[in-house]
């Protein structure tokens, strides 16, 4: 799976995995599925090019490779459709550099013990969160608001 960089694109991710969970769930037990991780940035002053993942990263960057660079080109990338095809190769195609993520079911495990506040187990807390009842969701945002943080709006 490969979508943009943001919060858009990692909403675009957990509907397609929850459609390879619910469809395909021998995929991922097999090992077969992976996510990959274009950069959100791409900076460059003169003949120095880098590639960043989130903000964080970005400023970690320009703190070691940039310092003392008078003017540096910082570019936010709006989606993949805005990545040269060039870049998009040497970023997120390439096997020699690129990052993939292996989704497991292990991992679904992992993040729903981390939030199944309700209890239940996997399938029924996808459902609950994914599912075609919108008031299932609802009451469960509602109910579990208080412990949400780092949320990027």
């Amino acid at each position: 799976i490969m979508t943009d960089a943001d919060v858009d694109g990692a909403h675009i991710c957990s509907l397609l995995m929850t459609f390879f969970y619910t469809q395909m769930r021998e995929m991922i037990a097999k090992g077969h599925l992976y996510l990959a991780q274009p950069p959100l940035y791409r900076l460059a002053s003169g003949n120095v090019s880098m590639y960043a993942m989130n903000d964080a990263h970005k400023d970690e960057l320009i703190k070691k490779h940039f310092k003392g660079k008078s003017k540096i080109d910082i570019s936010r990338f709006k989606g993949l459709g805005e990545m040269p095809a060039k870049q998009l190769k040497e970023t997120t195609m390439d096997p020699s550099v690129r990052t993939l993520i292996r989704v497991t079911l292990e991992q679904a495990e992992q993040a729903a013990n981390e939030i199944r506040l309700g209890g239940g187990n996997l399938d029924e807390l996808v459902e609950r969160l994914m599912g075609k009842s919108a008031e299932a969701r609802f009451d469960f945002i509602q109910q579990n608001a208080t412990y949400a943080s780092d949320i990027d709006i």
